[in-house]
């Protein structure tokens, strides 16, 4: 399906006026990288003024286990931390990362299916709004008394056995880096390769060399070449469910919806001995 509604991106220069405005978007950091320090350290060290800092690791994910190494977060862990935050059901929020928006993407995504429907992703994030000069802060400021409830499934999702039915009968798309696809490296999960019948779709391909998204058309473009073009049910898988709300993301900014996130994505697939893994260009 497509869409014309509102873009879920916003600019620089958009949410500069946002912010100076009479309703004030909430504002997340949720910067985040694999194997890396969390973004706790990078955030004290300068943020967007007024945002507040939430963790991947332990508010947008559960602990990591047999569904994944980033299940989807318990309600009540996620609830609580957005209401600190400041979230509530009828302001809108802004998330931001450091650029391109893979973890920024992770909290739009989860933010949409806990319920909210005013959440936008700075295109280009920090990096956009440091190259525009303008302020950041050291500031970390007060908890906010919010008031959103998730309400879970808000958005859909399949499981293992979902993801392997898109990949035999729709499109399920790969979000991981080409190498990851193939079966050429696996740095982090039980083993290498992809969902059988799955397409390889790198995230990296989603943005232009400043880490703000292509285009609409183009964007557009790329997804009808992979087949995501209306014509079959749609599915998306990572490695654990970050980077592929990123593909969802840049669907969506393309005015393409309906397609689902595998949460559990490789990590879990890979975790299952009783499942078949392909390796190779193609799609297996």
């Amino acid at each position: 399906m497509t869409s014309s509604g509102v873009s879920p991106l916003i600019s620089v220069d958009e949410l500069a006026a946002a912010l100076s405005g009479p309703r004030p978007p909430v504002l997340l950091d949720v910067r985040w990288q694999l194997g890396g320090p969390p973004g706790a350290g990078e955030y004290a060290a300068g943020h967007l003024p007024g945002a507040h800092y939430l963790d991947l690791d332990t508010e947008l994910a559960a602990p990591p286990g047999p569904a994944g190494r980033h299940p989807l977060p318990d309600p009540g862990v996620l609830g609580a931390a957005l209401r600190r935050a400041g979230v509530s059901s009828g302001r809108p929020v802004v998330v931001y990362d450091a650029g391109p928006a893979m973890s920024a993407a992770r909290a739009w995504w989860l933010l949409r299916w806990a319920g909210h429907d005013g959440v936008r992703v700075l295109d280009g994030g920090l990096a956009a709004w440091r190259a525009a000069g303008l302020p950041e802060s050291v500031e970390r400021p007060a908890d906010g008394a919010g008031d959103f409830v998730p309400v879970p499934g808000s958005l859909p999702t399949v499981d293992a056995d979902g993801a392997a039915e898109l990949a035999r009968k729709g499109v399920l798309l790969d979000a991981r880096a080409g190498e990851r696809y193939r079966g050429e490296v696996e740095p982090i999960d039980p083993r290498a390769g992809h969902v059988p019948g799955a397409v390889s779709a790198p995230t990296t391909e989603n943005v232009a060399a400043d880490g703000t998204f292509r285009p609409r058309e183009e964007l557009a473009a790329r997804f009808a070449a992979l087949g995501a073009d209306g014509s079959a049910p749609l599915g998306v898988y990572c490695g654990s469910g970050v980077t592929a709300a990123h593909e969802l993301l840049a669907m969506e900014s393309a005015g393409i919806t309906g397609a689902v996130l595998y949460p559990g994505s490789w990590s879990e697939w890979s975790g299952d001995p009783a499942r078949p893994a392909a390796t190779g260009e193609l799609p297996g």
